[in-house]
């Protein structure tokens, strides 16, 4: 199971940590692995395009958020947005807390 967790300080979001594999289907074919991936990179990159020091990243799975704007948190909150559509038609494979 793929685990998004979400940490918070001052409302808000500092980190975003992804953990796992979805175990949908074997590694190469795993279509929840490859939806995660695919909105979270997407995601990462219009952020660095927009601002280079909004955020940093770790193999794309522990994500660290320095800035705030309306975009930024706008993005960031897309991309939780996607990940919970995600995990309403794969609850046995992926878990967002917030």
């Amino acid at each position: 199971m793929i685990k998004v967790k979400v940490i918070e300080k001052d409302n808000q979001i500092t980190n975003i940590n992804i953990i796992g594999h979805a175990g949908y289907s074997v590694s190469g074919k795993d279509i929840v692995c490859a939806a995660v991936s695919s909105i979270v990179i997407t995601t990462i990159n219009a952020l660095l395009k927009l601002d280079k020091d909004s955020v940093s990243y770790k193999n794309s799975l522990e994500i660290t958020i320095h800035k705030h704007n309306e975009v930024i948190d706008v993005l960031i909150s897309n991309m939780l947005d996607m990940l919970k559509e995600l995990e309403k038609d794969y609850k046995k494979y992926i878990k967002v807390e917030i």
